[in-house]
């Protein structure tokens, strides 16, 4: 299997480490101080993030079980770069608020840097899954 260096963890956990203090420094002051309902939409997205900080700071102490936790930012932040931003890039519909949001959502360049790939497909993709039904009993002679 290949083994992760020290550096990688670091990276890693420096990562996890800027999700929690960005989060919690724009989530959580939400979360703590509300006062009242939030709209549909505002109240799924900031719970989401709050739980996905809570889940970046378990990823300081377990870099490498936490890794879906990356693979899930990773994925929602390109899909929302291609299918939501990107096409009104370049029809030429794409305000200042909007483009500010893109800015910060392509910050998700970092994510593949510091991803043990390695590691990744030992684990994720090699490796055999977990069975899907339950285990056979041998038969008692």
């Amino acid at each position: 299997m290949n083994e992760v260096s020290l550096l990688r963890l670091y990276l890693l956990r420096a990562m996890y480490l800027f999700i929690v203090v960005g989060l919690g420094n724009l989530i959580w002051p939400e979360v703590l101080n509300r006062h009242g309902a939030w709209e549909l939409n505002e109240g799924v997205v900031v719970c989401m993030l709050a739980g996905f900080s809570l889940m970046a700071l378990l990823g300081l102490r377990y870099p490498l079980q936490m890794l879906p936790v990356l693979f899930w930012e990773m994925t929602w932040k390109l899909i929302w770069l291609f299918n939501g931003a990107l096409p009104r890039y370049l029809n030429g519909t794409m305000d200042e608020h909007l483009a500010h949001y893109a800015f910060q959502v392509a910050f998700v360049v970092i994510i593949p840097l510091v991803i043990p790939w390695g590691y990744v497909f030992d684990h994720y993709i090699r490796k055999s899954g977990d069975r899907w039904g339950s285990a056979r009993v041998p038969a008692k002679a």
